[in-house]
Parts: structure tokens; sequence; C-alpha cells
């Protein structure tokens, strides 16, 4: 069953947890004039997840789907919640659009440039570029810039059915979980690339005062000292 918490005021998170992963796969719904889905999941969890929005907001009522890149945990399920939603539009950068967005979906997809705003109502969304980071050409996240919340797709990956929320150290969750990983079958999943340093560098100067972590706990506090230390991490590990 999904838990749904909310983490800051009309920002929710769905998590589903998979044991024999050991994992969570975390979905943010936001609640606004036009409501966000951050990750539309799996394919296999659209039932679990449509009813844990329904909780929350009309899901004939989304307006934007979004996802930091096309993998199948961000946006498997896309055309599900397309169908489901009828005035709702994929958002995404121009590359995810051309690559793979606008030829699978059945609506095309709202492009955000860099630094580009999505407004949902209350909420400003600012798009900004992490190509490579955590994976994949068309990666991006979205800075929700009233509230300071940072959707960061798979960066502070940990493992566990841990608490939704914590005020405590991650970047250390992250770190442990990030080496197992290196030397498991899912090894080089982050690639190091002479831009990853100051991809980091331009995050934390946004000075986020949430990460809202798609795999593991979200946090609250100093999210720009968080993401210079996961920097850190990420270069003694993958670089």
């Amino acid at each position: 069953m999904a838990l749904v918490t909310e983490i800051g005021p009309d920002f929710y998170r769905i998590s589903i947890y998979v044991p024999e992963m050991r994992l969570q796969f975390n979905h943010f719904l936001v609640k606004d004039d036009e409501p966000l889905l951050f990750h539309a999941g799996y394919n296999r969890m659209f039932g679990e997840l449509y009813e844990a929005v329904a909780g929350v907001v009309d899901p004939k009522k989304l307006r934007w789907i979004s996802f930091s890149h096309f993998e199948a945990d961000e946006c498997g399920s896309l055309n599900r919640w397309l169908e489901a939603a009828p005035a709702a539009r994929p958002a995404c950068n121009w590359l995810g659009a051309l690559l793979s967005v606008n030829d699978f979906a059945i609506r095309e997809a709202r492009v955000l440039d860099e630094n580009g705003v999505l407004a949902t109502g209350a909420r400003r969304f600012r798009f900004h570029s992490t190509a490579h980071l955590p994976h994949g050409w068309d990666a991006g996240l979205l800075f929700e810039e009233t509230t300071g919340t940072l959707f960061t797709s798979d960066l502070f990956f940990h493992q566990g059915d841990v608490e939704p929320l914590t005020a405590s150290d991650i970047v250390g969750r992250s770190r442990q979980a990030l080496v197992e990983l290196e030397n498991g079958p899912l090894a080089y999943s982050v690639p190091y690339t002479p831009r990853t340093g100051a991809i980091f560098e331009r995050l934390a100067r946004l000075e986020p005062r949430t990460l809202a972590t798609m795999h593991g706990s979200s946090y609250q506090g100093d999210g720009g000292r968080a993401l210079r230390e996961l920097a850190g991490v990420i270069r003694e590990v993958f670089g």
C-alpha cells in the first residue's frame, strides 16, 4: 500500500516500497491550481499510485506530469496518466521531448528551456538541465522557488523502508548505497563527466531547503551543503 506524507504545504510524497529490492519508489504530487505529478512511476504501480493520488486530488484534474529523465520508474505509466487526465501534458526539456517523450507519449510535451519556469498557480518550478546526472543525456531537475524544494530524482539514492522525511545526514546513507551499487550488478549507473562538479555547484547555489528524493527519505535542512557533500561522494565513488 502506498504511503502518503505531506512533506511541505501541498507537497505530497507518495511512496511504494518494494521489499525484494529494499527500495522505495517515491512520487511527488503538488496540489495547486494546475496539479503536478513528478514521477509517473512504473506501469505496474499505476493502480496503487492512482488510488493514492485520488486521496489528495481528483486525478482527472492533473495538469502536468514531469520527471528527470526517460526511464521506466520515472515515466513508465506516463500514457496511463495522460489517459486518466484529459488536460494533462508531459513536461520535460527539449532533448527529452525529441529523443523519447514525443514519440512515446499520446500527448505532446511542454518543453522546458534551461531556467524556464512552469507556473502551476501558487508554485513556480524552474527547470535546470543536469545532463548525465544522475544519468541520461536528457536529465534535468525541477526546483520550486517559493518553498525551496528540489526534486532530486535518483540523487541521494539510498535503500530501506526509511522514514518519509529526515533532517539527519542523508549523504552518508547515499554514500553507503552508492558503494554497494558500484560493486553490484547495477554498477556504472552514474557517469562522472567533466561537467558533473559544475552541475552540482549550480544546484547547490539554489540553496534548497527540501530535497525530494526518489529513492529514500526526503531531506529538510541545508540542501546546498548536502549537494556539495554528495558531489564529493560521487567524485570519490565514480570519478
